[in-house]
């Protein structure tokens, strides 16, 4: 008779199996971490060489997208098939794409690199953190959590600087053929660790809902980026592109309704506070995740700074997020009551967004308004996290996880892409041709991304509108 693991008496983590342990999953993790920022400081860069800024928003969207629609799968293809084995799996998928990106000789084929990639990244996290369930006996995993959350930190903090210098020094390319090595040695650590069989009797996973979403994301996305640019709104192709549109979303809600394990937690988005809760982040995401990308095109073509001096200045915003976050969980912990906290975090950051759209974007103010955003987008995360599983209930804590997580990836992948299309419609003639020192490329783009920052506030304002609709919760 199998014994459960977590029924079993916990014991303690020697060094030695904590170490095993902790270089096989941290690699996963921080790779997973560090890609989402370690791109923003290259694109000036990549568009210098690849040709315009008008498309460059897609090598960002094109691996949220895959990182989004494979996010729920790898959890249940780790309870099918064994959590080492779909980690080396995701592994190999992302070092396919970061080579694939690296050898890229066109701004298309990156971005398609850039999908593969994500397909991979998307079980990165999910199966690093399972596999310490996995392995690590109950009473020992909130140490390890508390090391991986450093490390988490460490890699979205460090990875602008990071890519800043990278690009600086060697190139663009360098950002993902770092990738190789650092997935050699996490495969070997992985492979060293022992491998469980899996539950051929697991819940399958949901493949067709999950490309039913991604194909719903974008299309939605090609067609509100591309309309007016590359085809007239009224044009045969904008109307195919929104008819796909309406017909993926309806297919995939029609094909939710009726599975036993949806990849859509349809069941959790009928509670009016969660959709609200939903909304919410998905906000705090389109605002972050635009500033993240659009900060370093700023401050390189406005201020002639180089990639390490881009990726410095992005700091402040990720270090008002770490203290955000924290501030947060210290209110929550004495007060019990989370609920109310994102709508003053979303209306702080709301009226830093509505200063660099009005005040001239000078590098100290940058620095202190990057920062004041930040601090206000760390009470968000934390206090979903938490409203979600209390809404959703013990028995359906999975669900609720998934669900802020679908979130906050889509809020990403359509803040990035709505943003760019929308800035550069105001720029036409520096985003078609990139040029770094061009005089006339900087008052236009720095105009319309001051104008693109009066955007980002009224959605951080309509975030904090959609955070002040969710019921109170008493922990």
């Amino acid at each position: 008779m199998s014994v459960d693991r977590d029924a079993r008496p916990a014991a303690g983590v020697s060094i030695g199996h904590f170490l095993q342990i902790f270089s096989a999953v941290m690699l996963p993790m921080f790779l997973a971490a560090a890609d989402q920022t370690l791109l923003a400081t290259a694109t000036p860069s990549i568009a210098a060489e690849l040709g315009g800024l008008r498309d460059i928003t897609w090598t960002s969207v094109s691996y949220l997208i895959a990182m989004t629609a494979t996010v729920p799968l790898y959890g249940r293809l780790g309870d099918r098939y064994g959590r080492r084995d779909t980690l080396l799996a995701a592994l190999g998928l992302f070092s396919a794409g970061s080579l694939a990106c690296a050898c890229a000789a066109s701004l298309g084929t990156l971005v398609a690199a850039r999908a593969l990639q994500g397909l991979g990244g998307g079980g990165l996290m999910v199966m690093a953190q399972s596999l310490i369930g996995e392995l690590v006996p109950p009473r020992e995993r909130a140490r390890f959590q508390g090391y991986f959350a450093t490390v988490f930190t460490i890699a979205n903090v460090g990875g602008p600087l990071i890519g800043g210098a990278i690009v600086h020094h060697a190139g663009w390319r360098w950002l993902f053929l770092v990738n190789l090595p650092l997935c050699l040695i996490a495969g070997w650590r992985l492979i060293r660790l022992p491998r469980a069989s899996g539950n051929p009797e697991a819940t399958p996973a949901n493949p067709i809902g999950a490309m039913l979403f991604g194909g719903a994301v974008t299309v939605s996305l090609i067609w509100a980026s591309f309309a007016e640019y590359r085809f007239a709104w009224d044009s045969a192709i904008s109307v195919a592109l929104a008819g796909a549109a309406v017909v993926l979303w309806g297919a995939l809600l029609a094909h939710e309704k009726h599975q036993q394990t949806p990849y859509l937690p349809v069941e959790l988005l009928r509670d009016a506070s969660m959709r609200f809760l939903c909304l919410t982040v998905v906000s705090f995401a389109s605002c972050l995740f635009a500033l993240v990308f659009f900060l370093p095109i700023l401050i390189q073509v406005g201020h002639r700074a180089d990639a390490v001096q881009s990726g410095a200045l992005l700091l402040p915003l990720m270090l008002g997020i770490v203290a955000g976050s924290t501030t947060t969980g210290r209110i929550v912990s004495r007060t019990g009551q989370p609920a109310r906290l994102p709508v003053v975090g979303l209306s702080i950051a709301c009226v830093a967004l509505v200063l660099m759209s009005a005040l001239a974007p000078t590098k100290g103010l940058i620095a202190t308004l990057g920062a004041l955003c930040g601090f206000g987008f760390g009470s968000v995360m934390p206090t979903a996290q938490i409203i979600s599983q209390t809404l959703a209930g013990r028995e359906r804590l999975g669900a609720a996880a998934s669900v802020v997580s679908l979130s906050r990836y889509t809020g990403a992948a359509f803040g990035t892409a709505i943003f760019g299309a929308f800035v550069f419609a105001l720029a036409p003639e520096a985003s078609a041709r990139f040029d770094a020192h061009s005089t006339a490329s900087f008052e236009q783009l720095s105009h319309a991304i001051r104008i693109g920052f009066g955007l980002l506030a009224a959605i951080a304002a309509a975030g904090a509108w959609f955070a002040s609709r969710v019921r109170p919760i008493q922990l």
